[in-house]
């Protein structure tokens, strides 16, 4: 028999997912939205249109809601569900996701505006934490639907005044909160460090902070796509991520295995932002900085466009702020092969300022600019390093690690 759950945008019924007899996922939008004067399609790569779209033609923004990899695969274990199944992933653990998408059974009602949450002691984040690898996003806790996009770790909450709290029943996130992993050490403060980088080097970043919770680090991230309106309740500012937008499934989103290419990104701001001169500067800022840190995991899902503007306001269409910045050149086993090409090439040691003229050309951007701007931006992060690293044995060793990366970009610019 067939399923289908309603689709929500902020609290409007846009249009309902589908899943037939045989598995087969389809999109249709509602006649109601499409008649509506203010509507605003869920994606750029599903424009309003009143015929149902194809399980190729809306996986990759569904799916991309999603988490990814062993956390998806841990939490289909845990549920008991296929995690392969997009849909009802979807219907399991759907109802706070990032942007203002929410996924509800016909029939269920969105929640209120206020929201419900449930507070923690420390011991109890701390004790949440811990066992956050074996039960990715509480799938299956009491009134727990919560997702992310994304292979690592984390959980959305809600923070205020120092009190940590659990969303329940769809109520909106103000954060999300990303614990360390044995994998990578000291990952908690290599973000920190870069995030706070970006920032102090003058770049859209989202707010970061360190947490302790027991002997348990972790980085409180605040949410750009979360927003108090007039009132002061918690609403959701919607987004999607660059995959999303250009149709390409979350596992593929690596250029090398059909991802977005920086020229394809550069395309798509100037396509899709209200300001597209300024955005696509910004996203050119981004890759040179992720290159400076030595950040090779810039991939297509981690750029991201922002929708300002709920209906009837008119929509504002931006690039978001930067998220999941981290030096991975600090980790040995992790690949120097980079997630975009710059200029053609992969490998960032290889670098030399005609793969950047390139990468001036495929932005439409003039070579002697971007040449200065990849020093300014190396300068910047070198004389900002101190005041951002903090006093932590790792937090030293990514500091060091950045500034030869940015004496090395500094050289290889030099006038």
């Amino acid at each position: 028999m067939a399923r289908s759950l309603h689709v929500y945008l902020y609290r409007d019924r846009v249009g309902d997912l589908v899943q037939d007899d045989h598995g087969e996922m389809t999109f249709q939008y509602a006649d109601g939205w499409l008649a509506n004067d203010h509507a605003a399609p869920l994606s750029q790569s599903l424009p309003l249109r009143h015929e149902a779209y194809s399980r190729r033609e809306c996986v990759a923004f569904f799916n991309g809601v999603l988490p990814e990899g062993a956390q998806r695969e841990r939490i289909a274990q845990n549920l008991g569900i296929s995690a392969r199944n997009d849909f009802t992933m979807l219907e399991t653990i759907g109802g706070e996701c990032a942007g203002a998408v929410t996924f509800l059974l016909p029939g269920a009602s969105l929640p209120p505006d206020l929201g419900v949450y449930r507070p923690l002691t420390e011991a109890e984040l701390a004790g949440m934490l811990r066992r956050l690898p074996l039960s990715p996003f509480l799938a299956g806790d009491a009134g727990v639907r919560l997702s992310l996009a994304g292979a690592q770790g984390k959980l959305p909450v809600h923070a205020a005044a120092g009190a940590v709290s659990v969303p329940l029943d769809g109520a909106p996130s103000t954060h999300i909160l990303k614990p360390g992993t044995a994998a990578l050490e000291g990952l908690v403060f290599n973000e920190f460090i870069c995030m706070r980088l970006a920032k102090a080097a003058g770049l859209p970043v989202a707010d970061v902070e360190l947490g302790r919770a027991e002997e348990v680090d972790y980085l409180l991230v605040s949410r750009y796509d979360r927003e108090e309106d007039e009132s002061g309740a918690l609403v959701r500012v919607h987004q999607e991520d660059f995959c999303q937008a250009l149709g390409i499934v979350s596992d593929r989103k690596y250029q090398s295995e059909g991802g977005p290419s920086v020229a394809q990104c550069v395309e798509l701001l100037r396509r899709a932002c209200t300001a597209p001169a300024r955005d696509i500067v910004r996203f050119v800022d981004a890759v040179i900085f992720n290159m400076v840190i030595g950040n090779s995991d810039a991939h297509g899902k981690n750029h991201s466009l922002l929708y300002v503007g709920r209906p009837p306001a008119p929509r504002v269409t931006a690039l978001a702020p930067l998220y999941d910045l981290v030096c991975t050149a600090a980790y040995p086993h992790i690949t120097r092969r980079m997630a975009m090409k710059i200029g053609g090439e992969y490998d960032a040691e290889r670098l030399c300022p005609r793969h950047f003229d390139q990468l001036a050309d495929e932005a439409r951007l003039g070579k002697p600019r971007l040449r200065r701007r990849v020093r300014e931006l190396a300068e910047r992060v070198m004389g900002r390093l101190s005041s951002v690293t903090p006093e932590h044995g790792e937090g030293a060793r990514v500091g060091e690690l950045i500034r030869r990366r940015c004496a090395y970009a500094l050289d290889l610019f030099r006038v």
